[in-house]
């Protein structure tokens, strides 16, 4: 107990430990199933039986999301009392899963607009799942940062989060058009969703990099933006304005770097036309890693 109490480790800190995490286990469990009722399917035999790999894909963007959220929500901090701590990670938690599915649901009707999603994935379709997994762990990211941005637990908290959430998912729908605009200059004006849906793979996880390494940079606008939870039209604009700063900031960064990194290679034609998975899973890494250096800086 002695050892223990060295490291500041007490009873108090314990049980609201095991609180959290007994708190997280059921909302991450109540994620995984709410992927099967989502789309009106069994999970059990999705995962297990038809060996659905894409619905597999999807479901553990769908869990891995909800973990980020739970660390957002998650302070360290000791609440004044048990019930404190269980309603406020409950709240939070339930909160974030509640975001991480209406933003999958503006994802796939408004940035995904071309393809119905949930059929492509119930019928194996990879790529597509690689997109909505991603999509789920880039919310999550931003999500995460606002929870740590915010403070208190009312209902001005909620709306100052919910209107940075809004920001983001458009920013993911921006994003996700001018990559669209970029594939069909180079491609004879052939649509990017399209290809997806025909299974593209390395597209998919070319895409993927982007979504996430512009959620990373989202985090750095919760660096200058002051909380003020009754300021709503302030946070918006701010948000706005720091997203739309970090995304110009990101692409060109990108664009020098990977010129660079790769140099003397077609990346259009590797991964758009000769399905160079290999090369994408380099662009992904790429991206993240400059998100990840370029967040860091600006903290």
């Amino acid at each position: 107990m002695t050892l223990f109490q060295d490291f500041g480790i007490t009873p108090e800190l314990v049980t609201i430990l095991a609180i959290d995490l007994t708190i997280a286990v059921i909302l991450l469990t109540l994620m995984r199933y709410l992927q099967g009722w989502s789309v009106r399917v069994n999970s059990s035999k999705e995962l297990a039986e038809r060996d659905n790999f894409a619905f597999g894909i999807s479901t553990a963007g769908a869990v891995a999301a909800l973990g980020i959220v739970l660390t957002g929500a998650i302070t360290g901090a000791a609440a004044p009392s048990y019930l404190t701590e269980a309603i406020g990670m409950s709240a939070y938690g339930l909160f974030g899963l509640v975001l991480i599915k209406f933003g999958r649901f503006l994802h796939d009707k408004i940035a995904l607009n071309e393809l119905d999603k949930n059929q492509q994935i119930l019928k194996g379709n990879v790529s597509v799942a690689i997109v909505d997994a991603s999509a789920a762990i880039a919310t999550a990211i931003i999500i995460r940062a606002v929870l740590l941005w915010a403070e208190d637990l009312t209902l001005d908290t909620f709306i100052a989060i919910f209107s940075a959430f809004a920001i983001s998912q458009l920013m993911l729908v921006l994003l996700t058009r001018l990559r669209e605009k970029r594939f069909a200059s180079r491609n004879q004006d052939s649509s990017m969703q399209q290809a997806l849906a025909q299974g593209h793979t390395a597209l998919a996880i070319r895409h993927a990099g982007f979504m996430i390494a512009m959620a990373l940079s989202f985090n750095a606008a919760s660096h200058f933006i002051l909380f003020n939870p009754t300021a709503y039209v302030t946070n918006i604009i701010g948000w706005l304005v720091f997203s739309i700063i970090m995304l110009v900031v990101l692409t060109l960064l990108l664009f020098v770097i990977k010129k660079l990194v790769l140099a003397r290679i077609d990346l259009a034609d590797e991964v758009e036309r000769q399905h160079n998975i290999g090369l994408a899973a380099v662009e992904m890494a790429i991206s993240i890693a400059i998100a990840l250096i370029l967040t860091a800086l600006m903290a």
